[in-house]
């Protein structure tokens, strides 16, 4: 077990009608003057962003407002967002939607105060010491960015994607309604439960295996996690089981199944590259990928993907065979992942077969040319990282 300090400072309003709290919520935390950041269409269709400019007007609460942010939130947004902010001296910003309505918020909020170009944060060239204070009203339950202090963005000259992680971007509230869960696409609902699943798992892979208690957390969370994910997609507008995934995703990424734990995240890393060269969602990215990373990787520790297998898919534990038994818990992972629509190669995600030239060009941009290498469970450096995408192709 490694030293960890847990940081969770964000205020969770959870139930049904709770977003009626958000103009006594934004002054609690001092906001007086707020952008208010969405995405697209369907915030607006559903009556929730109304009902929230509503709720503001009525406690006297200025605002402004930006949407537009689209899955794989785009520099060029948070760049329209810094714009606005200063110009309309915001001092608080209230993202209405999900995981990329939330990262698109917090890179705004890091801009506001720096004179230089936002991305050298996100490149490692400048440490933010100052940030907007951000909130949420979440609407898709996935990326647990409502609790978390990390934002990914991605840039399109390039189509670079590349998270940043700092504590002064985590939310100061999040506000959380499962019953505007209720319409979210199949496909939606199964990617953002990856997402969950894979945040777990990203920790949960470590070669620090004397963390019982974290790692029971986690276990749990997964499995809870996939069961629900069945209820749901038989019945969409099952408010139990909603509400499960929904404070699942923030469970998953606030930090909690990682104490005392050395993270992985390799996973992401290259997921992120295919996300952004190929625009997919996020969690079919991570689905596509994952189980050639397990299969490059489990020989580092089986035991870890032998715990997996059994405890969290039920696999049957042949003490005589732990290499069998750890593979068999990557083809129950696999046939999760395909139950509930989700992809487990890379052909599957983008419809065709890559090219040699786009693995090349996604190695490139997640190795840093080969100077950055990935992962903590197994160290990947440029080489490892093509053969995972040629084994996922």
């Amino acid at each position: 077990m490694i030293d960890f300090n847990y940081y969770a400072p964000t205020e969770v309003v959870f139930g049904k009608e709770s977003e009626e709290q958000v103009a006594s919520l934004v002054r609690k935390y001092g906001g007086s003057k707020v952008l208010v950041h969405y995405g697209g269409g369907s915030a607006r269709r559903s009556g929730l962003l109304d009902k929230i400019l509503g709720l503001l007007e009525k406690d006297g609460i200025e605002y402004v407002t930006l949407g537009g942010v689209v899955p794989n939130p785009r520099l060029s947004k948070v760049h329209e967002g810094i714009e606005l902010c200063r110009m309309e001296k915001v001092d608080f910003i209230l993202a209405v939607g999900g995981g990329s309505v939330i990262d698109s918020a917090k890179a705004i909020g890091y801009g506001v105060f720096y004179n230089g170009e936002v991305w050298d944060i996100y490149m490692g060239r400048y440490t933010p010491v100052e940030c907007l204070p951000i909130a949420t009203v979440l609407t898709i339950p996935a990326a647990g960015s409502e609790m978390s202090e990390s934002s990914v963005i991605t840039n399109e000259d390039g189509d670079i994607k590349v998270g940043y992680s700092n504590d002064i971007s985590r939310p100061k509230f999040a506000i959380m309604n499962p019953e505007r869960t209720f319409t979210l696409p199949d496909f939606q609902t199964s990617a953002g439960v990856t997402d969950m699943i894979m945040h777990i798992m990203e920790r949960y892979f470590s070669h620090d295996d004397d963390m019982t208690l974290t790692d029971a957390v986690a276990e749990s969370i997964m499995c809870t996690m996939m069961d629900c994910i069945y209820e749901v997609l038989k019945d969409p507008e099952n408010y139990r089981y909603r509400a499960q995934i929904m404070w699942g995703g923030s469970l998953a990424h606030n930090g909690l199944t990682g104490c005392g734990l050395t993270g992985d995240w390799a996973t992401h890393q290259l997921g992120h590259e295919l996300s952004g060269l190929f625009d997919a969602t996020h969690g079919a990215a991570l689905a596509a990928v994952w189980p050639s990373w397990a299969r490059y990787v489990y020989k580092n520790n089986v035991s870890r993907f032998v715990r997996f297998a059994v405890n969290v898919l039920g696999v049957t534990n042949d003490y005589s065979d732990p290499e069998g038994t750890a593979l068999r818990g990557i083809e129950a992972m696999e046939d999760f992942y395909s139950s509930i629509g989700m992809p487990i190669n890379i052909e599957e995600l983008i419809g065709r077969e890559i090219t040699d030239d786009e693995i090349k060009e996604m190695v490139r941009k997640c190795s840093r040319g080969d100077t950055v290498p990935q992962g903590k469970f197994k160290v990947l450096k440029a080489d490892d990282i093509e053969a995972i995408y040629r084994m996922a192709r």
